[in-house]
């Protein structure tokens, strides 16, 4: 490397050491190193400890066709109001996570009008007689698409301020990594660890999280910021594989109150 190599322009939000140096006739791939910040706290089925410079929070689906009164879900006559559960966990935690400089990155359902990349299969699933209202349909009290990209059905909740410093990925499927940026944005990001939010907690947050981990991720699951709709016994299913299978199950608190005590 020469005196005249410099700094190749930071991508938008990646780690200050995943970025080469370069000049006009050399290219220098090494990666500088970062300072761990290692973190302990209480998880399931044991105790661990992460590091807060490679760790990043993913909210799934908080969104209002999932979580408000006259959304889609409300619609369709599911009983909304247990998906409400992780917001005020969520507004505790946010500022947190951020002041300890953790990406926060929302996955939430944002397909396309024409829906040209959702299957039959997919349809089938939110709209087994043909004749109801599922994915692209018109929820009639809003007037909303459900979950279409840009519409209020899509939008997360207002009681969750999206803060301009996050990260939003528009997912397709039940796994926030098919068919999406989500996987290359961590890895820029140098994340290795993922914590986990959002509903439904066995449908698109545990599917999110096994995709994680199949993928090489950390994977926590944080149960006071989780919710499903789904009966009581799904719930229990997706803690027993968290911790079983996937890795570990936490408190966002906990994570919290561990980083006020060990911050500067």
């Amino acid at each position: 490397m020469t005196q005249s190599d410099a700094l190749h322009p930071l991508p938008a939000k990646a780690k200050p050491w995943n970025r080469w140096r370069v000049s006009d006739d050399h290219a220098d791939l090494s990666r500088a190193g970062h300072r761990v910040r290692p973190l302990t706290i209480a998880a399931r089925p044991k105790n661990l400890t992460l590091d807060v410079s490679r760790t990043a929070l993913l909210v799934v689906d908080m969104q209002n066709d999932f979580c408000s009164a006259g959304g889609w879900l409300d619609h369709i006559g599911v009983d909304y109001r247990p998906a409400r559960a992780p917001i005020e966990p969520l507004r505790a935690a946010l500022p947190c996570f951020r002041r300890a400089g953790m990406p926060v990155v929302w996955v939430n359902w944002g397909n396309r009008p024409d829906l040209g990349n959702i299957s039959p299969a997919l349809l089938h699933v939110y709209n087994g007689s043909g004749n109801g209202v599922g994915l692209g349909d018109t929820v009639p009290a809003t007037g909303a698409a459900v979950l279409q990209s840009g519409s209020w059905g899509a939008a997360v909740v207002d009681e969750l301020a999206v803060d301009q410093t996050d990260i939003q990925v528009a997912k397709f499927r039940m796994s926030g990594f098919w068919d999406t940026p989500l996987d290359s944005i961590l890895r820029n990001l140098g994340i290795t660890t993922c914590l986990f939010a959002g509903v439904n907690a066995d449908q698109c947050v545990l599917h999110t999280l096994a995709d994680a981990n199949f993928l090489g991720y950390d994977t926590i699951f944080l149960e006071d910021c989780c919710a499903t709709t789904s009966p009581a016994f799904c719930w229990e299913a997706t803690l027993y594989n968290a911790r079983q299978i996937f890795g570990f199950t936490a408190q966002a608190s906990d994570v919290c109150r561990a980083l006020e005590e060990t911050q500067p």
